[in-house]
């Protein structure tokens, strides 16, 4: 019995131990301290993006003008000349912007018609051009609406010879009413035909030269003043003694009394007319020698467009004038010479007296 007692007692013990360890749990590790938290800095703000303006395209900057042609002045005078250049091109119009006709060479002849002086010519372009004529391969144009199907010959009165199919090309000729055109080709309403005999077109000048001209300075001139014939004095003829005849003497008669008759009236005679007064002699003529620069006068009130300067001074010394259509003064603008010639005053231009120009000398 007692060992019933005491295996109950033992069971209740072990039931009590049991229980109690399941309510407290056995004690374990203290857990280690959490490591202190590391505050990592937030980062900085970013500054706000810088906003560019847009900006416009930028202009192309504009072609630098064309520096100015230097040309030495040429003489040239009608007639044959060579070409001094390779591949020089001979235009429809005396301008660097007008269309190409042909390219020229050196050595090759033309035949120069006239000097053309441009008096405002672009930056860039030649100032002195040669009227030529064309060379007979080069080919011009004609609306056909104007040429005879049947004969190929000229219609209208004039009709303008062109240097390509279209109305925006050059005129370089004209040919009469009835004049015959060989038809080389077409195109649209045009009609390609050989260069007529007097068809022409331009180059510039300082590439031609002509045998015994002087291409680098203007000749010298000289122009003679019109030579004032005095009038003709009339040749006093003497006229002649009377001839008295002599005759024998015969002997005198005895006169016979008659009546008398009545003397015959007499007309009074002319009051001479008073001698004309003797013409006064105009004053000698004042010639005078001057050196100067020319220069256009930029005045639109001044006597002459150019003018003779003082190049130390720069003092207008004469006003230039020519009435020889032989000197262009313009070929001289820019040079010095020596003019001679009449000096006088013009009664609007006191101040500068205006000279006409008898001889003028560029100075070397």
């Amino acid at each position: 019995m007692k060992t019933n007692v005491w295996l109950t007692l033992t069971a209740m013990l072990a039931t009590s131990a049991l229980a109690q360890q399941v309510t407290n749990p056995p004690a374990t590790t203290p857990a280690p301290a959490p490591a202190p938290a590391v505050m990592t800095p937030a980062p900085a703000t970013a500054p706000p993006a810088t906003v560019i303006p847009k900006q416009k395209a930028a202009k192309p900057a504009p072609a630098a003008p064309l520096p100015a042609l230097e040309e030495k002045p040429v003489s040239l005078s009608p007639g044959p000349a060579k070409i001094t250049g390779n591949n020089v091109n001979l235009r429809g119009k005396a301008t660097i912007f007008s269309e190409v006709v042909k390219h020229l060479n050196s050595g090759d002849s033309v035949t120069v018609i006239e000097q053309v002086i441009r008096e405002k010519p672009k930056a860039g372009e030649p100032t002195q051009w040669a009227k030529i004529g064309i060379p007979p391969d080069v080919r011009v144009w004609v609306h056909a609406s104007y040429i005879d199907a049947t004969n190929k010959v000229v219609l209208p009165k004039r009709l303008n010879v062109r240097t390509g199919p279209g109305e925006n090309y050059s005129v370089v000729g004209v040919l009469e009413q009835g004049a015959p055109v060989k038809e080389l080709s077409t195109k649209g309403n045009w009609i390609e035909i050989e260069s007529p005999a007097d068809a022409y077109a331009f180059v510039a000048a300082i590439y031609l030269k002509q045998e015994g001209a002087a291409a680098a300075v203007p000749p010298v001139v000289s122009i003679a003043p019109p030579v004032t014939e005095p009038a003709p004095t009339p040749a006093v003829v003497p006229e002649p003694a009377p001839v008295v005849a002599t005759t024998t003497e015969a002997p005198t008669p005895t006169p016979v009394p008659t009546a008398t008759p009545a003397p015959p009236a007499v007309a009074p005679a002319p009051e001479p007319e008073p001698a004309p007064p003797p013409a006064e002699e105009p004053p000698p003529l004042r010639i005078v020698q001057h050196e100067g620069v020319v220069k256009g006068t930029w005045s639109i009130q001044a006597p002459t467009r150019f003018a003779l300067v003082d190049p130390n001074s720069g003092k207008t010394v004469n006003y230039l004038y020519t009435s020889s259509t032989n000197l262009d003064l313009r070929r001289y603008k820019g040079l010095r010479i020596i003019v001679t010639g009449e000096e006088g005053l013009d009664e609007r231009w006191k101040n500068t007296p205006v000279i006409t120009i008898q001889r003028i000398q560029v100075v070397q």
